[in-house]
């Protein structure tokens, strides 16, 4: 696929399977190609009281939220070029106490820890590493957690009103950040995590 002047190519997988984590930075390597910008962004969880949390729901929340953003970046090591920069996603739960979230919040809390650990570990390299902290987003993966009965737009308005700034963030807004971190901009920033939610944990 090109965009422009640039070629893009796509690897279908599962983060959560190492084999495919392996598939994915083989075409790159076999494509002569290393990495500038790494951003693992895989997650996402269902709503699951403690009462109710299972053994499936503790792996599959685990697995794709804090395992795969490890191995993600373990295996991109060896592609990655010097001064290149790693994003992280983490989310605002990860820092509050939202219920019915306990098991996501600690996976995203860990990979806010991973965050601050590779950045110590790769700075030598010159290797940033930061994390962008989303606040409720409008996505076909939000709407998708509204209650049952409850139509999506009602949710999401539902949710917009505990924002500050009174609404929800658009996908294009948390992509403006990630392109921050991405570039030059952000140069003297690592080990940081920015948060894009409106206000919900600082106010």
């Amino acid at each position: 696929m090109r965009i422009g002047a640039h070629r893009a190519s796509g690897v279908q997988g599962d983060v959560k399977d190492l084999a495919d984590l392996d598939r994915l930075f083989d075409t790159v390597a076999a494509d002569g190609r290393r990495i500038d910008v790494l951003f693992a962004n895989a997650g996402g969880a269902p709503m699951a009281p403690l009462a109710v949390v299972t053994a499936e729901d503790f792996a599959h929340t685990t697995d794709l939220n804090l395992r795969s953003a490890l191995f993600t970046v373990q295996k991109a090591l060896p592609l990655l070029n010097d001064k290149a920069s790693v994003i992280l996603c983490t989310s605002t739960t990860a820092s509050r106490g939202a219920a019915g979230v306990g098991l996501y919040s600690a996976a995203k809390a860990g990979v806010r820890s991973l965050t601050r650990s590779w950045a110590n570990e790769l700075k030598d390299r010159g290797i940033r590493v930061n994390a962008i902290a989303p606040g409720v987003t409008d996505t076909s993966l939000v709407r998708g957690n509204a209650p049952a009965g409850i139509n999506p737009d009602e949710f999401l308005a539902m949710l917009a009103t505990m924002v500050p700034l009174g609404r929800n963030a658009q996908v294009a807004e948390q992509a403006a950040v990630a392109l921050f971190l991405a570039s030059d901009q952000s140069s003297f920033m690592t080990g940081s995590e920015l948060s894009v939610d409106g206000g919900v944990n600082q106010i």
